[in-house]
């Protein structure tokens, strides 16, 4: 090869571009995300008050209640078995009661199983509602009309997981292809049919995930919704919390702990089996 030829070679070869530079973009929105946060704590214009100077005098106060929880007393366990019981309960029944209203739910607010659009946003809009009203709040509102006890906490879960598990089922239906549904059609079904025949059992593994994820999310929720008087050990992490006994709540929080990780690894587990 001649060095003419290969001159021509090489620069007839693809050359990479250059790197390009990154920094500016990051640095202004390193400076835009550093102003919002000053604008957020300063009450002049309109942000919330921040005592820097009370956190750094007063920091011993959360020091000694973390020292009192890295101490936990492990004699207040015989009072946590029944209410941690209680909890557990809730949360099952409450996710059983929202799976089988969120079974037929999920089909009225998708857009393949649902082509009735008038409805279909009826359906979004009440189950919207729903979920935008705080479980504290609903809690509340139902130990003041059912009463202190497990059922206000049961009817709470209930809502809370619809409102949850219909919305990410109804979002997998729609993003999902549904060129099975064409056959149905095709064969002169009906919408409820195609939906029972094909769509659902399409969606089954989509159902049970969630309304899996829905079980974790009711232990956790369910041991705060006892400090309004809705059942479960909440009502013990209030009393422990108002006799400032931190290591007995220490004790109580490692318990919902060790549940809330076996229900993730029976999750996990099934969830391995559906796919």
């Amino acid at each position: 090869m001649s060095v003419d030829t290969a001159a021509a070679t090489a620069s007839a070869a693809p050359t990479v571009p250059e790197r390009p530079r990154s920094w500016p973009r990051t640095l202004g929105v390193v400076a835009a995300l550093g102003a919002v946060t000053i604008a957020a704590t300063t009450p002049a214009v309109g942000g919330i008050e921040v005592d820097l100077g009370a956190i750094a005098s007063n920091w011993t106060n959360g020091a000694d209640r973390i020292g009192q929880m890295l101490t936990p007393d492990w004699s207040i366990r015989p009072r946590t078995w029944q209410p941690l019981l209680e909890t557990l309960q809730m949360a099952v029944v409450g996710a059983a009661i929202a799976a089988g209203f969120a079974v037929p739910l999920s089909m009225w607010a998708a857009r393949p199983t649902n082509p009735n659009a008038p409805l279909r946003r009826a359906v979004r809009l009440v189950l919207n509602t729903v979920r935008a009203v705080p479980d504290l709040v609903y809690a509340t509102v139902l130990v003041a009309m059912v009463g202190v006890g497990t059922l206000p906490g049961i009817i709470t879960l209930v809502l809370f997981d619809i409102g949850v598990v219909v919305k990410l089922v109804s979002e997998a239906i729609d993003s999902s292809d549904a060129a099975y549904m064409e056959a149905g059609r095709a064969a002169g079904g009906s919408q409820t049919q195609i939906n029972r025949l094909t769509a659902l059992a399409q969606s089954w593994p989509a159902i049970v995930s969630q309304v899996l994820y829905s079980l974790e999310l009711n232990v956790r929720i369910s041991a705060i919704l006892g400090i309004v008087g809705a059942g479960g050990i909440g009502r013990l992490i209030d009393e422990m919390r108002g006799f400032y006994r931190y290591d007995a709540l220490a004790t109580i929080i490692l318990e919902i702990l060790v549940v809330v990780l076996v229900i993730e690894v029976v999750s996990n587990v099934l969830r391995k089996r559906l796919r």
